[in-house]
C-alpha cells in the first residue's frame, strides 16, 4: 500500500472526494490545555494542503471555538477546494439547556455560530456529534434536511451513536426523502475495536463512510506509555486535564491490555524500520470499512511522522499479528452466527461464495 493525500476517496455513496487521512482541528487552539498556537496550527494547515490535503474536522465547541476560528482564517484563501466538516451537539454556554443536545434549536444556532467562526458561506460535512437520548429522529433529520435545502449544509452525518438508531434514520430519510446520512465518525484504532460489532457491518449495509477518530488510541499507541502511567490521575471534566498524557490516564485507556497492543505495535515498527505511530495508523488505511482516519498532531513534527504512514505497507502476517494481539470478543449473537454450528446447520457442507 502506497498512498498519498491526493489519492481521493469517496464519501460515502456520496460523490464527495476526500484525502484518505483527514486533519483534526482539535489541536488548534491551546484553550483545552495540550493544542498547537496559532502560528504551529497554521504550518499544520499548510503542510497538509501542500501535499494535497483536503479533508478537516473540528467542531463548533473545539478548543472553546478556537478551533473553527483558526481553521476559518486559514482556510479563507483556498475555500472551495477544502472539506470542512464541523459537529453539532455539544454545550456551548453552560447552564443553558438549549445551547446543547440534538434538537433544531441547538442544531440552528449551533450551525450559525459554526459558519461565523469559520467564516464562511456553507458547512461541507455536519456531524450530529453525540447522541442524547432525548430527540425524536424525525426532528433531527428533518433539520437537517432545512440546513441542506437552505444552502447551509452540503452534507449530513453522525457520530457517537448507536448502530440502531443510525440505521433507523437512514430509512426514514430514504421513505421521507430526506437528506441522508453519508458518513459515521467513530473511535476505532488498535485498542478500540467494539465498532466491528455492530457500527461498522451497519456503515458498510447503509452505504455510510468511515470516518475514525483516535486511531492511535489517544496517543497509547505510539508507544510513549509505560506501566507507571497506569496511576489514576483523577476526575476528567471535558478535555481540561491538565495533559493529555494525564487525561488518558483518567480516561483509562492505559491499561495492560492496550500496552500488550502497543508493544506489539513497536516490533512491527522495529521491523519495518518506522515509527509505531505509522503502523498503528497504515493499520487502519488498510481496513477496506475505513474510508478517512483522523490524525491530530500538536506539532509539524508529529504531522510529518503522521503522513509517513502512507508509504508503510504491512505484510498480511504483521497484520495478522496485530489483528490476533488486538481480538475482541464480538458477543452475542455475532459469535453464534459465525459458529461451526451454525454453519453446520444453515449450509452444512455446501460453498456459497458472496460477491459485492
Amino acid at each position: 500500500m502506497s498512498l498519498t493525500l491526493d489519492t481521493y476517496r469517496l464519501l460515502g455513496r456520496s460523490g464527495l472526494r476526500v484525502s484518505p487521512l483527514a486533519l483534526g482541528a482539535a489541536t488548534f487552539g491551546t484553550e483545552w490545555g495540550w493544542g498547537a498556537e496559532r502560528e504551529e496550527a497554521r504550518k499544520l494547515f499548510d503542510r497538509y494542503t501542500e501535499l494535497g490535503g483536503n479533508f478537516f474536522d473540528t467542531a463548533s465547541t473545539y478548543t472553546n471555538g478556537s478551533s473553527e476560528r483558526l481553521l476559518g482564517e486559514f482556510a479563507r484563501g483556498n475555500r472551495e477546494s477544502l472539506v470542512l466538516a464541523t459537529k453539532y451537539s455539544t454545550l456551548r454556554r453552560p447552564g443553558d439547556p438549549n445551547s446543547g443536545g440534538t434538537h433544531r434549536k441547538s442544531m440552528s444556532a449551533s450551525v450559525e455560530a459554526s459558519l461565523r467562526q469559520l467564516d464562511t458561506d456553507y458547512i461541507d460535512l455536519l456531524y450530529l456529534n453525540v447522541w442524547d437520548f432525548r430527540t425524536p429522529v424525525e426532528e433531527i433529520l428533518r433539520g437537517l434536511d432545512d440546513l441542506v435545502r437552505q444552502g447551509k449544509v452540503l452534507y449530513v452525518a453522525i457520530s457517537s451513536a448507536p448502530a440502531w438508531q443510525v440505521s433507523r434514520m437512514q430509512a426514514i430519510a430514504d421513505l421521507r426523502g430526506w437528506s441522508p446520512l453519508v458518513a459515521l465518525e467513530i473511535e476505532y484504532s488498535l485498542i478500540e475495536r467494539t465498532a466491528e460489532r455492530d457500527l461498522i457491518p451497519m456503515a458498510r449495509e447503509m452505504g455510510l463512510a468511515v470516518v475514525s477518530f483516535s486511531p492511535l488510541g489517544g496517543g497509547v499507541l505510539t508507544g510513549k506509555y509505560s506501566r507507571e502511567d497506569q496511576n489514576p490521575a483523577g476526575p476528567v471534566v471535558g478535555e481540561s486535564t491538565s495533559n493529555r498524557k494525564s487525561l488518558n490516564a483518567a480516561l483509562g485507556w492505559v491499561t495492560d491490555r492496550n500496552l500488550a497492543i502497543a508493544d506489539a505495535v513497536k516490533e512491527v515498527a522495529t521491523d519495518l524500520g518506522c515509527t509505531p505511530a505509522q503502523v498503528a495508523l497504515a493499520w487502519a488505511l488498510h481496513s477496506p470499512d475505513v474510508t478517512a482516519p483522523i490524525i491530530g498532531a500538536r506539532t509539524a513534527a508529529q504531522l510529518e511522522d503522521n503522513l509517513g504512514a502512507l508509504q508503510v505497507d504491512l505484510t498480511s502476517s504483521q497484520l495478522a499479528r496485530l489483528d490476533e494481539v488486538s481480538a475482541i470478543d464480538l458477543g452475542n449473537p455475532h459469535g453464534l452466527l459465525a459458529s461451526d454450528h451454525i454453519r453446520t446447520v444453515t449450509t452444512g457442507d455446501m460453498k456459497i461464495e458472496t460477491r459485492r
